[in-house]
Formats: structure tokens, sequence, C-alpha cells
């Protein structure tokens, strides 16, 4: 199996009638999806998702990719192919667009619909090409396919692409659900056929590869469901990703049985259950979902909430109920269903949540004490089915951390893919495929790039890691006036702190010290303010480190008069 070497380098020329594939993100990683196909001087784009920040990223909303090595290509881009719609690969398009409005986007008809949504509040009105299952579209060199796959959301699609190099087939977030709530199963036909014609590489989806055995079928949730709907006593409240369709129809099933209202809370929910709902793929009864301001009118046995927060984001809905911070209240009683997975590095956060709404009084049900969540993906069982079916000649495992790529490569090598054949890349790692066999040609920069606000790309790990001193260890500021002609002290020092947990009044024991220091370095010649403010910021800090084993950031200002 190759991998990546820390040492790599600039990819040279693609060799003609060469395919480069670039990942940009969603190696290494759960999330921030995005690849970029090259044959003959043109790029073809699958996916472009974001990732969520985890507790060390203070003060971060989204994480894109790094678009730094097709900026100057813009004009190459022949079009984003977009396998599904959740946010792990749709959430950069708008970015990127920004950029670069008129490259178009293609997908089936649910994954359009949610990213023009999306575009919509960017003011993009995009290009697009819808397509579907079986349908065979020409982008410029790029001979693209599109095959059904089974996922957590409706209308998910695999695609392979075609060139004179050979084909390239990128399965996107897949299962093998035999039993979907939809009828859509994963096209295995269409895969066999593919592997008949040869698939040169095959990208394939790593997130269950550790997990042995078989997804349980999406249905199953139904009669857990059920249960906890009739023993509920009061409201029911229901955390989900706002793209989950499948999950949500279980929920408003289960409501419609047991006699309950359903209302949809907070921004991105609302907006993607319309969506479903007026292209036909969330079924729902009439008089059924009502307007969550009309919910006071109803007992609370009759009332269920589906909401986002699923993943204890800060400022979702389930997070600020249980923060106490929005306007529905969790009461005694109340019974709240966390229907997701938990994406690895939100567990604490989840738990923060899970514990706040406990706090409350509420019955919490989660995948950890009740079977209210299947994955999306295929577990290894699945996936070693799925390679003895389209029996790659190389094979390019990605969607997961290392230890799920590097799992996923050995599921390959089980079914008889040559070790020398498995690429183990990491993003920004190039891999070309060149007379039929795929090899690391060396790597582009591919970190992560910040969207903090209105600004993207402006934080930067310096900026990150003062954050998180701020937040750990507080901040000291400290003030002295020095006379510009005589370098004597006129004014200070003072000093105050905050968030460091030290009394002003400790830092009378410092003050000779830092006075002492200025002294010496003005009779020493040294008045520049920048140089004195450093000498504070040592004295200051050392004498912090040596009482209490603390380093919280120190902002030291000298004033000349």
């Amino acid at each position: 199996m190759s991998h990546p070497h820390p040492e790599l380098g600039r990819p040279p020329a693609l060799p003609k009638g060469g395919l480069r594939v670039t990942p940009l993100g969603g190696l290494g990683e759960i999330g921030r999806n995005m690849t970029v196909f090259e044959y003959g001087g043109r790029l073809l784009i699958v996916d472009c998702g974001v990732l969520f920040p985890e507790e060390e990223q203070p003060g971060i909303d989204l994480i894109l990719p790094d678009f730094s090595s097709i900026r100057d290509r813009l004009d190459d881009i022949e079009g984003i192919v977009l396998t599904h719609g959740h946010e792990d690969h749709i959430g950069g398009v708008p970015f990127l667009l920004r950029e670069k409005p008129d490259i178009p986007l293609i997908g089936s008809k649910l994954t359009l619909a949610l990213i023009e949504a999306k575009l919509q509040e960017h003011r993009i009105r995009p290009y697009t090409l819808e397509v579907a299952e079986g349908h065979r579209e020409r982008v410029g060199p790029f001979d693209c396919e599109f095959v059904a796959v089974n996922h957590s959301i409706p209308d998910a699609l695999a695609v392979a692409i075609r060139t004179p190099a050979g084909m390239a087939v990128h399965t996107g977030d897949f299962k093998m659900d035999q039993l979907p709530l939809d009828g859509r199963l994963t096209d295995l036909h269409a895969f066999a056929r593919l592997s008949e014609e040869g698939i040169d590489l095959l990208l394939s989806d790593s997130t269950n590869a550790e997990v042995p055995g078989f997804v349980p079928p999406e249905r199953d949730i139904s009669n857990v469901l059920r249960q906890v709907f009739a023993s509920a006593r009061k409201r029911i409240i229901v955390a989900s990703f706002a793209s989950h369709v499948h999950r949500i129809q279980q929920i408003l099933d289960a409501a419609h049985e047991y006699g309950r209202r359903v209302a949809f809370v907070g921004r991105s929910m609302v907006r993607n259950m319309g969506i479903a709902r007026d292209l036909g793929y969330l079924k729902v009864p009439p008089g059924l979902v009502v307007d969550v301001k009309t919910l006071d009118d109803l007992p609370d046995s009759e009332v269920v909430l589906v909401c986002t927060g699923s993943q204890g984001e800060p400022m979702a809905a389930l997070s600020r109920m249980a923060n106490r911070d929005h306007q529905i209240r969790i009461v005694n009683g109340d019974t709240v269903i966390l229907a997701s997975s938990l994406i690895p590095g939100n567990e604490n956060a989840v738990y923060r949540v899970i514990n706040g709404l406990t706090r409350w009084g509420a019955n919490v049900v989660h995948k950890g004490n009740a079977k209210v969540h299947v994955s999306g993906h295929a577990s290894a069982g699945e996936l070693l089915y799925f390679y003895n079916i389209c029996r790659p000649k190389n094979l390019m495992p990605v969607h997961g951390e290392w230890r799920h790529l590097r799992a996923n490569a050995e599921l390959g090598a089980l079914t008889g893919v040559p070790h020398d054949r498995i690429v183990i890349a990491e993003d920004g790692v190039v891999v070309d495929l060149v007379e039929g066999k795929a090899k690391i040609a060396g790597k582009v920069q591919a970190g992560y790039v910040y969207v903090d606000g209105l600004s993207v790309g402006d934080v930067g790990e310096p900026a990150l890691k003062d954050r998180k001193i701020l937040g750990d260890e507080g901040i000291i500021s400290v003030f002295v006036v020095m006379d510009s002609s005589t370098g004597k002290i006129t004014g200070g020092p003072h000093v105050q702190a905050r968030g460091s947990g030290i009394d002003d009044s400790a830092f009378s024991a410092v003050l000779p010290k830092i006075t002492e220091a200025l002294e010496r370095s003005a009779q020493d010649g040294v008045v520049e303010p920048h140089q004195l403010q450093q000498l504070v910021r040592r004295t200051l800090g050392k004498w912090v480190s040596d009482t209490y084993r603390r380093r919280p950031m120190i902002l030291p200002v000298v004033v000349e008069v």
C-alpha cells in the first residue's frame, strides 16, 4: 500500500493521457469532502463540502476546503458533481461559486434543490444540470455515468468517470440497505456492469470500514420510535440533521399514528423539509405539520417538535433549549430523541447537551440507550461484498479519518486488490492514474480555511492559538508611560488581568521588577517602544509563570510622551 510522505513536493506536469486525482478534503477527517479530477488540462470536481469546527477552534463557524491549488484554474473547471445533499458535500459550494459563479452544478433533483436554496441566501443563481441514476452525460473530456446508491438522504448518486486514461468510480457516501424506506436500492447490477467494463480506480466511502457486519435497515428504527411515542406523556422533541429526510419521515409517521401534531424548528430544518415535501420525497398527511406558533393551543401530549442540534452545535435549537436560551423551554416529563450518530470529535458537546436537557427533567433517548439511529455508511461486510462485485484494479479509500482509510484499504486487500495498487492518501496528496496504475505524484496545499462570521480565510492558526490562550489562561495588560527624552517612567506600570484567575492586587509584587527592568534598559540606551514592550512582556511573563505556573496572554503598552 502506498501512502503519503511528509516531504512530498509539488507534483510534476500530468503525463499525457493520464488522469490526476487530487482530494482537497475528506481524507483524514469526517467532512469537507472535495475531489478534483484532471484530464487533458480540464478539471471536474466531485463534491465541495464543509467541516464543522471542534472545541479547539473557538469562534469558527465552518471549515472549507482550500481552493488555492485551483484558484488560478477556475476557467478550466467543467463542472461540480454533487453526490448528495449533505452539508459535508455541498456546504462549500457557495464559497467556490463566489469566485466563479458560472461553474455548472450537476446533481439529482433533491440535491440541486437543496443547494439552490442555500445559494439563494448568498444571492447566487447557479447553472445546473439535473441528472438521475442511469443518466450518462458528457462533461468536457469526462464521460460521467450516474448510479443510484442508498444513503441517509434520498437521491444519492455515485459517479463513474470515463476518460481515455481509464474509468474512475467515486461512490460518494453509500450503504447497502436491502429494505430502504423509499425502495431505492444501491444499484449493484450497475456496479457489476461497470466491473465487466473495467473499473481502473475506485474511490470508496471509508466511514464505517472499522465496523464489522452489515448496517441494520433504516426501517428497524420505526418500532423503537413507536415505543417511545407510546410511553411519552408530554412533548416529544426530536433532534436530527436538517437533511435526514428518511428519519424525519419515520417521525412523521409515528406522530400521525399517535395523534400528535408536528412543528419544524430552525431555519434549515423548515427550509429543507419544505423542499423535500414539495418535491414528493417527504409524505406529509394533511394537517399533521403545523406552525410552531400554534403549539401553545395544543396539549403537550399532542406535540412533536423536530429541530437541529443533534451534534451539540452551540447555536442550534437543541443546545439553546438545554441552556435555557430558546423560546421553547424544556420541562419535567418532556421526551427528547437524538436521532443521529455521534460525529467523531463532537462527543463532549453532545453529552453536555444531554446533561443540560436531563437537568431540566427531560427523558433523553439517544443511540447509547435505544436504537434510534442507523448509519448511512457501508460497514465492513458490505464493503467486502461491494469490492467483490466491483473488482477494482486500483483502490483509493476516501471519506474518513486515518483509521477508517487504513481499515478500508485492508478490506480491499482481502478481496484481492494488490497491495501496490491501494493508495492511502490524505488531503492535498496528488494521485495519478497512468497506464492503468495509480500512484502518488506529489502534494498541493490543502489546509483548513476558516469561516468566521463574514470573514473567509482571514483567521489562521496563529489567531486560533491566541483564542485558545485567551480562553484557557486569560489576558494581562500592562500600561507604562515613558519620558521620551530621559527614558524615565512618568506613569505606571498599571497592570490589569481578565480571566487569568489572578487578583489585580497580587501584581504589586511584580511592579518593582518591571520598573527596575525599564530603568536599567534606559541606562543602556534602549528607548525604542517595541523593545521596551518585549522587555515588559518577558519580565511579567516570567513572574506569572514562576508564581502561578500559568501562561496567560500578556499585552504590554508603552507610551512615550
